[in-house]
């Protein structure tokens, strides 16, 4: 078991905690690649011949190669918005339609997921994240339920928080082990961001549309070596910035704003010194960024303002070309690359959400 020291108040001992650590981490997507497709669906849908060619040019220029859906292919092969596929009825199917495919759909593809970690061994606690859909029970009891875990093992669920959770629910573990060294944390992040595809004939709505995709991702967290350990979790929340990323519960889905000035804001905030200090220390001292991949935009945003080589973020940039943005689940495939990748020594995970909020931690490799 690693420790570190803690400092204490003065009159008190110093006392050394465990070093929170993700042992290994396994991802899993399905097996229906729709992003060509959603591409001439949605060029199909504007009406203006200027508007088409930007939408094909900022596709073009988007970095993503696939997105991947649990929705299947229609007997004839097509996709979702094809004749015959989940989104070829009018209007669009209801939430409930959709909520019924989350109930069905993420809680396998998390177990495909999980089943990439290898033995599990004894898990203590079980902290799930994702936004893209409810259930009750919780997905959280289903995950528990069909591993055969314990009935007396805690469960944490995070839902709502977008594409920081996964900080979120490894944050959570990384508390967990400090205060409970013995504890083996299941962490899980699952999101099917296809199953809400809105009815919009707009640029800007058609073009967040354009990011997404289905992903799950799980991982060991424990005090034991190796892996990466976690240190020094922060967040800030940008001002003025709440309206920029929302999600609105509707009867057709979940339908999420996703504003074109995102990009422009984070690379604003990380110009200011006195905030990257806070959150980052020195980046030229940083040896591994993991930064979300929300978007070729944002990565090319936060490179361009931190003063980044054009290697800096290739994990990132790979995920997205591979995945697109899986919400929540993104940051971990990052980690789940450095983890497996070349050692860092002072690495920086971060991602960017609703709020509009930048959440991460340090980590390095360590064993």
């Amino acid at each position: 078991m690693h420790t570190v020291p803690l400092s204490a108040a003065d009159g008190q001992e110093r006392v050394d905690r465990p070093t929170a650590t993700i042992n290994a981490i396994g991802t899993a997507v399905p097996d229906h690649d729709i992003h060509a497709a959603f591409v001439g669906w949605a060029t199909d849908r504007l009406a203006d011949r200027r508007e088409r060619a930007l939408f094909a040019r900022m596709a073009a220029r988007s970095g993503i190669g696939g997105r991947w859906s649990v929705l299947p292919p229609t007997p004839a092969g097509g996709s979702p918005v094809a004749e015959g596929g989940f989104y070829q009825v009018a209007p669009l199917p209801s939430t409930a339609a959709r909520m019924a495919l989350y109930a069905d759909h993420a809680p396998a593809l998390a177990l495909a997921a999980i089943g990439r970690l290898g033995p599990l061994g004894a898990i203590t606690h079980l902290v799930v994240a994702s936004c893209t859909g409810f259930v009750a029970p919780g997905i959280d009891q289903i995950i528990a339920a069909r591993l055969g875990l314990d009935g007396g093992v805690e469960r944490t669920l995070i839902g709502f928080m977008g594409c920081y959770a996964a900080v979120t629910a490894l944050r959570t573990a990384h508390h967990i082990v400090r205060s409970e060294p013995a504890a083996r944390v299941l962490v899980v992040t699952v999101e099917l961001s296809t199953l809400h595809l809105q009815p919009d004939a707009a640029l800007e709505p058609l073009l967040a549309m354009l990011q997404f995709g289905d992903g799950a991702a799980a991982a060991i967290v424990s005090a034991d070596a190796p892996g990466l350990a976690l240190s020094a979790p922060f967040a800030a929340t940008l001002p003025a910035s709440d309206e920029l990323i929302r999600w609105r519960i509707g009867d057709q889905g979940f339908a999420m704003h996703l504003s074109g000035e995102v990009p422009g804001r984070i690379g604003e905030a990380l110009r200011d010194s006195a905030l990257v200090t806070r959150l980052f220390g020195d980046p030229a001292a940083v040896d591994g960024w993991a930064v979300h991949a929300g978007g070729r935009s944002i990565l090319d945003a936060v490179q361009a303002a931190l003063g980044l080589d054009e290697t800096a973020l290739s994990a990132s940039r790979s995920v997205l070309a591979r995945f697109g943005n899986m919400s929540s689940a993104t940051l971990m495939f990052v980690l789940a690359d450095m983890l497996a990748g070349a050692r860092v020594d002072n690495g920086v995970a971060v991602a960017f959400g609703p709020g509009l909020a930048a959440e991460g931690f340090r980590f390095r490799h360590i064993g």
